[in-house]
């Protein structure tokens, strides 16, 4: 399994993001600076990101990105189906009746996987925006 940088940097946004909204809309520049990532990679995530209708964008001079809902009701699987991020620890697709190697049966660990892909995504369906923001504050205490 592996998550892609577009995922991270996503959630790694977004939580920057949902940290300063409060105040005024933040710019991607602002959060590029702050954490790093590329504002051309940004670009393209909040693109998808406002298209999902996660964030929306405010224009002018003091414009910038704002989330389009509470920090609380945003999951990080949201954001990651927003920018395509698939978190499969299998190969084939669940309804296949073949398996991840091809062959007309499942592999002998494909229960093992498929459990872990489930608990994988229900741990990000459970874990909000505000989640981590709460728990950058209290590690910085």
């Amino acid at each position: 399994m592996k998550l892609t940088s577009k995922g991270r940097y996503a959630v790694m946004a977004l939580v920057d993001l949902a940290r300063f909204d409060n105040i005024n809309p933040v710019s991607l520049r602002d959060i590029s600076l702050r954490q790093g990532i590329s504002l051309d990679y940004l670009e393209q995530i909040f693109s998808r990101l406002r298209k999902r209708e996660i964030v929306q964008s405010v224009r002018g001079t003091q414009g910038g990105y704002v989330l389009n809902k509470k920090a609380k009701e945003i999951k990080l699987s949201n954001i990651f189906d927003a920018v395509d991020e698939k978190v499969k620890t299998v190969k084939c697709k669940k309804e296949s009746k073949k398996g991840c190697n091809g062959k007309t049966t499942k592999c002998l660990t494909h229960n093992l996987w498929d459990e872990l892909d489930s608990h994988i995504n229900n741990f990000f369906e459970q874990k909000s925006l505000e989640d981590l923001v709460k728990d950058n504050a209290e590690r910085r205490i």
